[in-house]
């Protein structure tokens, strides 16, 4: 019955993100009906996503219909530039028709993405007032550094404050274009320059190179990093049965303090913290019901060969769980302007990385369809998924307008710059040579449909647990940990 419910809820859930998904582009290709209407002009057919319709009807002489391949949709305008080649045959007339004025054709080709800008309009406001979850973390504070990583290297410490990459100022860990792990994945160049704060040195300049996740043929490559987490509380969620953190007492709830008189800064501090002992009993501080006492324990490695990374040999551990961080998700109530704003500054900066040679950012980063669902489907997993999805579909239908208004064939942009240029030379263009033209970028257009739709089929959202073999609990032998906290105890 469980597994029944299961399979409900996410056929449900994936039900909610092709509707949202339907209601974005119907919205769009609705703004390009209307003004059609409005102007005068031919509407042979309303589709919404491409290819063969799997479903039709014919309403006072428009088709409407849905295709079989899930992206996009359109309105197909015979009167405006030959669309064939990504529409299919419009159909049969036994006359041609009335030829349309430019103005016509660039009223027609704007309202599409004027009604995606009011599609985000009206969902801003909705998220002005209602709110939606921070996702971002204000700290600027390195909470830990990964042994040998580019960080390491680099000299960044355990408690360095981060103030500025690449000489522009960061405003938080994640969560915007200026945080500090944003900042490193839209850098540019070989380098990174880091400036810190560290308590007692004062402002330090430090240079750090990057690592970066191969994805191989299939998946798409990682992001730029450089091995850092942000400063966070260390809650234990709890403790295997017969491990170390058990034998030691450690109980969920308690607040990690410090390790050896070191304070913990983070939950991979800790681990790192106790780890660097070796094997040798480290002094835990917790906090417990608002008192503190100290706890004695050692990592050791599981003797049933559980790993926590299956790519990686068994690593020592003291068989903790986590909280994570112990607070509760934040509602901001940003104003419309400002989520506009935001979103197309996201797109602006990621056509430039694009763009740029020494970028991280490649066309294999960018989501299609699939990539967009998986997004959504994750959305309503979480905390407040309507306010997400409002917000998102802040984000996407501001992408959406302006990327539709870049002057490349068959977007809209393509359509007020091929209009222009009529009213300039004051007669169409050559319509073979325009159907030619835009063939060529229906085809490209695929192509790179086809090549980002691989990289979401087969890349997971962010990083990938990969699949656990063998045991699913560690089991520890404790003779050590008992001999030498007996010995240190005496």
């Amino acid at each position: 019955m469980e597994s029944f419910l299961h399979t409900l809820k996410v056929i449900g859930l994936i039900l909610v993100v092709i509707f949202s998904f339907n209601v974005i582009i119907f919205v769009h290709e609705l703004g390009h009906f209307l003004a059609a209407r409005w102007r005068g002009l031919v509407v042979d057919r309303f589709q919404i996503w491409f290819g063969k319709p799997i479903w039709k009807k014919t309403i006072n002489g428009v088709q409407y219909g849905l295709g079989w391949i899930p992206a996009g949709g359109f309105v197909a305008l015979p009167q405006m530039a030959p669309m064939e080649s990504i529409e299919g045959e419009n159909s049969g007339r036994d006359k041609p028709l009335d030829p349309i004025k430019p103005i016509d054709k660039i009223i027609v080709a704007f309202a599409g993405p004027l009604f995606s800008f009011l599609l985000a309009l009206f969902a801003a406001v909705v998220v002005y007032f209602a709110g939606k979850p921070a996702n971002f973390e204000e700290n600027q504070v390195v909470g830990y550094v990964e042994k040998d990583s580019p960080a390491a290297v680099a000299g960044l410490k355990e408690g360095d404050k981060i103030t500025e990459i690449n000489g522009s100022p960061v405003d938080g860990f994640y969560g915007n274009l200026d945080a500090i792990t944003e900042s490193i994945i839209f850098s540019k160049g070989d380098e990174l320059h880091i400036t810190v704060e560290r308590p007692g040195e004062g402002e330090l300049y430090l240079t750090s190179g990057f690592e970066v996740d191969e994805g191989g043929i299939l998946k798409r490559d990682g992001v730029r990093r450089i091995g850092i987490a942000p400063e966070g509380e260390a809650i234990v969620g709890g403790v295997f049965k017969g491990g170390p953190a058990e034998f030691s007492g450690f109980k969920a709830g308690d607040k990690l303090l410090s390790v050896n008189g070191e304070d913990v800064l983070s939950i991979f501090h800790f681990s790192k913290l106790i780890k660097e002992n070796g094997d040798k009993p480290s002094t835990v501080k917790v906090l417990r019901d608002g008192e503190e006492i100290e706890l004695k324990t050692m990592a050791l490695v599981p003797s049933n060969g559980y790993q926590v990374d299956p790519t990686k040999d068994p690593q020592p551990m003291i068989g903790i769980t986590w909280q994570g961080y112990a607070r509760e998700q934040q509602l901001v109530y940003p104003s419309p302007l400002k989520q506009i704003s935001d979103s197309g500054r996201m797109l602006f900066v990621t056509i430039d990385r694009l763009t740029t040679p020494k970028s991280g950012i490649k066309l294999e980063h960018l989501s299609g369809p699939v990539g967009i669902g998986k997004m959504k489907y994750q959305i309503l997993l979480g905390d407040f998924p309507l306010r997400q999805i409002l917000y998102f579909w802040v984000i996407f239908n501001i992408n959406l307008a302006i990327f539709n208004m870049l002057p490349f064939p068959v977007l809209d942009g393509g359509h007020i710059t091929m209009a222009l240029a009529e009213m300039i030379r004051k007669k169409p263009l050559n319509t073979q040579m325009l159907e030619v033209v835009q063939t060529g970028f229906v085809l490209v257009l695929l192509g790179t449909f086809v090549f980002i739709t691989m990289k979401d089929s087969f890349s997971g959202m962010g990083a990938e647990a990969p699949e656990r073999k063998g045991p699913k609990e560690p089991e520890f032998d404790l003779t050590t940990l008992k001999a030498l906290t007996a010995s240190s105890t005496n």
